[in-house]
């Protein structure tokens, strides 16, 4: 569906045709889904990141930048849906831990391992996973999703220059990674 549909879409949607919305779903849902797979923490909690993006989406749509393209909009709804759950997870940790501390009592709970999906060169997207959500960020857009770096620096609202640093900065990191990882393999790869 290209920009044009989305728009009219959009536009129906907003004069209150539901019916819109629903065609707009069923165009995106797919994508939506695997980039907040790839941005969250915890897979746990992929589907209710969906719904919250889903119910960003529903609230903001009548605020869409018609100037701007639907696509590089909806991820950084997404981005920002992701680090708002992740800010709120934080929070309930450090309250979690406080209240620990005051019972004096060990913590008894792990994180349990993070399992991604088939995909290629799956081993390099556990690798994605360790990196931080900032450096996490800039990677799914510029790999997953094909955007420049200009378009990284409009949908995370960050210069240029702090795009191309976390670019670099993953980079370097992923190296060390399948460094590690040959090693212990006896094999060879290569991240660019």
């Amino acid at each position: 569906m290209n920009e044009q549909e989305i728009h009219s879409l959009i536009k129906k949607f907003i004069q209150g045709d539901r019916r819109a919305f629903e065609i707009i779903y069923d165009q995106i849902h797919q994508k939506v889904y695997r980039t907040v797979y790839f941005l969250a923490t915890n897979k746990d909690d992929v589907n209710d990141l969906v719904s919250e993006v889903y119910i960003e989406l529903f609230k903001s749509i009548e605020r869409y930048n018609f100037e701007s393209p639907f696509h590089s909009w909806i991820n950084g709804l997404i981005i920002r849906q992701v680090n708002n759950w992740n800010r709120q997870i934080w929070r309930k940790l450090r309250l979690f831990h406080r209240y620990q501390e005051l019972e004096i009592q060990p913590p008894n709970q792990h994180l349990d391992e993070m399992i991604l999906a088939n995909e290629e060169n799956e081993e390099l997207l556990q690798w994605v996973e360790h990196l931080s959500f900032k450096l996490k960020s800039v990677i799914v857009l510029r790999y997953y999703h094909d955007y420049t770096y200009d378009e990284i620096a409009g949908i995370l609202c960050i210069p240029i220059g702090t795009v191309k640093s976390r670019h670099n900065q993953a980079i370097r990191k992923l190296r060390q990674y399948v460094e590690r990882l040959s090693k212990v393999k006896g094999e060879s790869f290569h991240v660019s």
